[in-house]
C-alpha cells in the first residue's frame, strides 16, 4: 500500500513538472502571459542568451588561498595568505591588443568628427545620435574634411612642415557612471541621484612618449613612433594606457555592445569592467592554489629548458625568452583556465584600491577594496593595484600573489589590461 502510494505520489509530481515546463517553454515563445490569476513571473526581456563573447573564456567559481605562496623577500607584509571564495565571470583569454584599443580611439575620433561634420539623427527620446552609417564615410586625409573638423587639428604652429593631423588630447572620451559603493552608504534621504554620477572628460590616445620616459638613457625612439601605430605590433598588447583609459575602454565595451543588443532587441546588459585584485589573482592561478606562477612552479623553464613568460631573465638577457620588449598577446601557452600571459610580458590594471593592510580586513567572499580618487584626492589614495609583471621585471614579479601599484593617471609602457564580466555561462548549443 505505501509503495502505491509512493509511485501515485511520483506520478503526480511528474505531471505537474511536465506541465509547468510546457506553460514556461509556450510563455517564452509567445511573450505573453496567461490571465489566470496565477503567479507567472515577468522576463526582462523577450530574448537572452549570452553567446561566447569574444576573446573571452569563462572562469568557474572557486576557493583559493589569495596571497604569497612563498617567502615574502621583502618582508613587507602587503600580502597575508587568506582563504577567499570568488564568484564565476568572464576574462578575456589576452590582454587587450593595440588593434582593439585602436577600435575605441577610432570610435571615439570618429564621433566627434561625425558631430562636427552634423552627421547625426534625432532618437525617440529626443537626443541627438551620431548617424554611423554616414560617420562611416568620412575621410580624413581629404581636404574638405580636415576644414569641417578643424576643432581637432593641431594648430598651424604645432604642424609639422604644415601637415594637418589630429590632435591626439582633442580625441576625448565621455565618461558617465554611478557610484554605487558611495549610494549603497549614504544615509541622507534627501541627496538627489546626481550627487553619485560621476562624469569626466578622458583623452584616450595611449601615451606613446612612455617609452622614452620610462627609460633615462635608452634608444626607445622606435618603439615610440611605431608600438601603436604600426601594423606588426597589431596583436601586441596595448601600453600607454593610464587606469583612467583602461576603465574608459570597458566603459565603452559595455555601451557598444549595448547598442548592438538594442538594434537586435535583445535583452540582457553586459557591463565590462576592470578585475578586482581577487579575480585578478585567482585567474592567474587556474585553479592551483598554492603554487607560484599560473603554470605551476616553481621553475620558469618547461623540461626542454624553455623559458615560459617574458620578463628579464638572469641579470638582463632580455630577448632570452623570445622578446626584447613586449612580445604577441597570444604568446606563450596559456593556464589552465586558458588565459594567456597572466605573468610576464605587460603588468595589468586592477579596479582594486592599493593599501598596505587591505588583506587584514577584507571580506573572505569577493575581497576588494575601491576607491574611485578624485583629482584633489592625495596621491596615496590614487594607488591602484597592477598585477603580473612585465617584460621587463624579474621573475619575483611574475608570481601569482606579488602586489605592486601605480597611480591611476600615470600611464607606463610595461602596463596594459584586460576585462571581465560578471555573467553566468549561458551559451547556447553548439557554441
Amino acid at each position: 500500500m505505501n509503495n502505491r502510494l509512493l509511485c501515485s505520489i511520483a506520478v503526480v509530481s511528474l505531471a505537474l513538472t511536465a506541465g509547468s515546463c510546457k506553460l514556461i517553454s509556450g510563455k517564452g515563445k509567445s511573450g505573453a502571459l496567461p490571465n489566470d490569476g496565477q503567479l507567472h513571473g515577468v522576463s526582462p526581456g523577450n530574448r537572452y542568451n549570452l553567446t561566447r563573447p569574444p576573446g573571452m573564456v569563462y572562469v568557474p567559481a572557486g576557493t583559493f588561498h589569495m596571497g604569497p605562496s612563498d617567502e615574502d623577500v621583502n618582508y613587507a607584509y602587503t600580502a597575508r595568505n587568506k582563504q577567499v571564495s570568488i564568484s564565476g565571470f568572464w576574462m578575456d583569454a589576452t590582454e587587450i591588443t593595440n588593434n582593439e584599443y585602436r577600435q575605441f580611439t577610432n570610435w571615439v575620433r570618429d564621433s566627434i568628427a561625425a558631430k562636427l561634420m552634423n552627421y547625426v539623427k534625432q532618437g525617440q527620446d529626443g537626443i541627438e545620435y551620431v548617424d554611423w552609417k554616414k560617420a562611416s564615410t568620412i575621410k580624413y586625409g581629404d581636404k574638405a574634411t580636415f576644414e569641417k573638423i578643424d576643432a581637432i587639428i593641431v594648430t598651424a604652429d604645432n604642424r609639422i612642415f604644415g601637415k594637418k593631423e589630429l590632435d591626439a588630447k582633442k580625441i576625448v572620451y565621455h565618461s558617465e557612471v554611478f557610484d554605487y559603493k558611495a549610494s549603497a552608504y549614504n544615509r541622507d534621504t534627501t541627496v538627489q541621484r546626481k550627487e553619485f554620477i560621476m562624469k569626466q572628460d578622458i583623452p584616450v590616445y595611449p601615451d606613446t612618449l612612455c617609452w622614452i620616459r620610462d627609460f633615462a638613457y635608452s634608444y626607445n625612439e622606435p618603439m615610440s613612433k611605431q608600438y601603436y601605430s604600426h601594423p606588426a605590433y597589431g596583436n601586441y598588447p596595448v601600453v600607454g594606457v593610464n587606469w583612467k583609459q583602461a576603465t574608459a575602454f570597458a566603459e565603452w565595451r559595455t555601451h557598444y555592445l549595448a547598442a548592438y543588443n538594442e538594434s537586435k532587441k535583445r535583452a540582457g546588459q553586459s557591463d565590462f569592467r576592470l578585475p578586482t585584485e581577487a579575480q585578478w589573482e585567482y585567474a592567474a592561478r587556474g585553479g592551483r592554489s598554492q603554487s607560484s606562477y599560473p603554470w605551476g612552479g616553481p621553475y620558469l623553464r618547461n623540461k626542454k629548458g624553455c623559458l615560459l613568460a617574458n620578463f628579464k631573465p638572469g641579470r638582463g638577457n632580455y630577448p632570452e625568452d623570445g622578446g626584447l620588449y613586449t612580445v604577441r598577446a597570444d604568446a606563450y601557452f596559456p593556464n589552465d583556465f586558458g588565459l594567456y600571459n597572466m605573468a610576464g610580458n605587460v603588468a595589468e590594471w586592477t579596479s582594486s584600491l592599493y593599501y598596505e593592510g587591505s588583506y587584514n580586513f577584507q571580506h573572505d567572499m569577493n575581497p576588494d577594496v575601491r576607491w574611485n580618487a578624485k583629482t584633489t584626492d592625495p596621491p596615496r589614495m590614487k594607488r591602484k593595484v597592477i598585477r603580473g609583471g612585465s617584460w621587463k621585471d624579474v621573475a619575483y614579479f611574475l608570481q601569482t600573489g606579488t602586489r605592486a601599484y601605480e597611480y591611476q593617471d600615470t600611464a607606463k609602457s610595461y602596463i596594459g589590461f584586460r576585462c571581465v564580466i560578471d555573467l553566468p555561462p549561458t551559451i547556447k548549443k553548439g557554441k
